[in-house]
């Protein structure tokens, strides 16, 4: 089962290596934690405040071939925690068809946040990782 998540807080330290990106969820108590690079931090964070830059980053480049391809992301889904590592997918409409593409969750969301797209999270990850 995929439980619906809001991203509520990115956390930037230019101090440490690890940044951490809170999903929060949307009808209950549970936040979900995920240390995450800082470029994909400073990435959401830009996307995420509708910054443009002169030329496309790598997330932004990702999103526009969707687009120009006539598809559209659909949502985000972390659907796995192996060996304390997080797994997601980026699932895309194209001509009525879902296609599933493996990402890191920090990418995905990174690529999606510029377009509000719904991040799930299935619940065996929450019950293996969340906090309250």
């Amino acid at each position: 089962m995929e439980v619906r998540m809001d991203l509520a807080q990115i956390r930037i330290s230019e101090t440490h290596d690890n940044q951490v990106i809170v999903l929060r969820e949307r009808n209950g108590p549970r936040l979900l934690q995920i240390v995450i690079g800082l470029n994909e931090a400073i990435a959401i964070d830009r996307r995420l405040k509708n910054v443009q830059l002169e030329r496309p980053m790598t997330h932004d480049l990702l999103a526009n071939v969707v687009e120009q391809m006539n598809g559209e992301i659909e949502k985000i889904v972390i659907n796995d925690l192996r060996r304390h590592t997080f797994y997601a997918k980026l699932v895309i409409r194209h001509h009525g068809q879902l296609i599933e593409v493996d990402s890191r969750p920090s990418d995905a969301i990174a690529v999606g946040v510029g377009y509000d797209t719904p991040i799930y999270v299935e619940e065996h990850v929450l019950k293996e990782a969340a906090t309250q």
